[in-house]
Parts: structure tokens; sequence; C-alpha cells
């Protein structure tokens, strides 16, 4: 099981995942259960709500979920917050529920984020 985090997935849909490293591709390609955050969704809709992106969040996970077999987390929001709420090396809540989210079963979290990398063991690129 991995988690991708919000980069990863705009990657996959805008550039059909040109961009990623191939280390990370070869999880996303031969892992069987690929899931995100519901946080990245609303990241998406923030990017989008901020004119960063063109598209919401619904039609990326719409392609996603036809093209990956793309999941939607369903851990429980209390499980999540209180994992969230050890990771103090960041002050993003974006960054610190999407680790949360994969680090409760300490799942391998996808991203080029370098803070989440070096504070996250799972965390690849």
């Amino acid at each position: 099981m991995i988690y991708l985090d919000t980069h990863v997935v705009l990657w996959l849909y805008l550039r059909r995942g040109e961009g990623i490293s191939e280390r990370a591709r070869h999880y996303i390609e031969y892992e069987p259960e690929i899931f995100i955050s519901p946080m990245v969704l609303l990241e998406l809709d923030y990017l989008h709500e901020i004119r960063r992106i063109t598209l919401g969040s619904a039609s990326v996970f719409d392609y996603l979920h036809q093209q990956l077999d793309l999941q939607i987390c369903q851990k429980s929001f209390t499980d999540v917050v209180q994992s969230a709420s050890q990771l103090s090396w960041t002050r993003d809540p974006f960054d610190r529920v999407i680790t949360a989210q994969s680090a409760i079963d300490q799942n391998r979290l996808i991203t080029k984020d370098k803070i989440i990398r070096d504070h996250y063991e799972h965390a690849v690129w």
C-alpha cells in the first residue's frame, strides 16, 4: 500500500507522470493499492480556488481512479489527527495530515518534498 502526495497526483493527471522519479514510478506501477489522504482532495480544491490550477479535485480523482484504481483512504479522522499531532516538524497542515495518514500503518508516501522525506522514513522519491 502506498500513498501519493498532492503534487504527485497532479503530475500523474496533468503530465501523465512526466517528472516523477523512476523509483516513485516503479512503486506506482507495481503497487496494487494506491491511496490518497482526503486532505489531497482538499488541497487540490484550495489550489483551484486560488487559481494555481484550473480544475477541481473531482476531475483529477475520477481520472486517476479509472487509470490507477486510486482510492481515498478511509482511516479514522481521529486516528489521523492523533498521528498528525506528533508531526511537529512542519506547520503546513496539508503536509502534516497527508504524512500522518500514511504514517499510521507506516506505509510509503511518494513525495518529492524534501522536508517530508527528511522527517518521515517511509517517504520516497
